[in-house]
């Protein structure tokens, strides 16, 4: 695949993993955090970890650990319900967070997000065609990927998370204004038992143009988890040093 797309904002490499807490607890999750050490910078904390305890407690937590944090909770109800949430969480020192609905709360949250990025979702990566046409959408997924980013883009939103299937389509008509946020990440092309159904590579996603890509799964479940997120920061560098060199 042409490294056309690659990201070219100044974020430091080793930032570029966010690890995804989808954990059942905050201790269980602290102390995952505590194995990975410097492995991992940046973490997703989402909806399980949201219904277990002291939410915002544990982000004060990753904050004094020096770390970035998503959260990711796809805020979607009336528009100023929205803009008040995002308010709220721009005085807590997170980094991006998730909303999910139509322009007027994408306005809202893009009015209130003081610091903080605001992410608009796309299509979930856990989504097919079948799915969409179940859910009444009768048009192509990249179709809907594309309209979603663009009005993201034009209401003031910071960036999507996006499919690395998507991110090349971005990238293409959008340029690199957005940020590009890719779940569904594994370290190999590997699909059996997913729950997820539009998955890619670590190099797919930054060559396909990822400003970050989400991994839980594949670090969670490694027999030494903090060996396999350094392996995956070894493909990201990887992948960026490559660009480097043929330039």
């Amino acid at each position: 695949m042409s490294r056309l797309f690659l990201s070219s904002k100044p974020i430091p490499v080793r930032e570029r993993l966010i690890m995804a807490l989808d954990v059942s607890s905050i201790p269980e999750a602290q102390a995952l955090v505590e194995e990975l050490g410097d492995s991992v910078i940046f973490y997703k904390v989402g909806m399980e970890l949201f219904m277990s305890g002291d939410y915002f407690g544990f982000i004060e937590w990753l904050k004094r650990h020096d770390k970035k944090v998503f959260v990711d909770l796809k805020f979607f109800d009336i528009p100023a319900t929205v803009g008040r949430a995002i308010k709220a969480l721009s005085g807590k020192g997170v980094d991006l967070a998730t909303i999910h609905g139509n322009d007027a709360i994408m306005e809202a949250a893009a009015k209130e997000k003081g610091n903080l990025k605001v992410l608009a979702v796309t299509a979930l990566t856990s989504l097919d065609r079948g799915d969409l046409d179940d859910l009444g959408f009768q048009c192509d997924i990249r179709d809907l990927v594309l309209s979603r980013a663009k009005r993201a883009l034009q209401i003031g939103c910071d960036g999507v998370v996006s499919s690395g299937m998507e991110a090349s389509l971005l990238r293409e008509h959008l340029d690199h204004h957005l940020l590009v946020i890719t779940p569904g990440i594994r370290p190999v092309d590997n699909r059996e038992e997913e729950d997820q159904k539009r998955v890619v590579t670590v190099e797919m996603a930054f060559e396909s143009g990822a400003d970050y890509i989400v991994v839980g799964r594949p670090i969670r479940d490694a027999e030494n988890r903090k060996a396999m997120a350094e392996k995956i920061q070894g493909q990201i560098l990887g992948v960026f040093t490559r660009s480097v060199a043929s330039n």
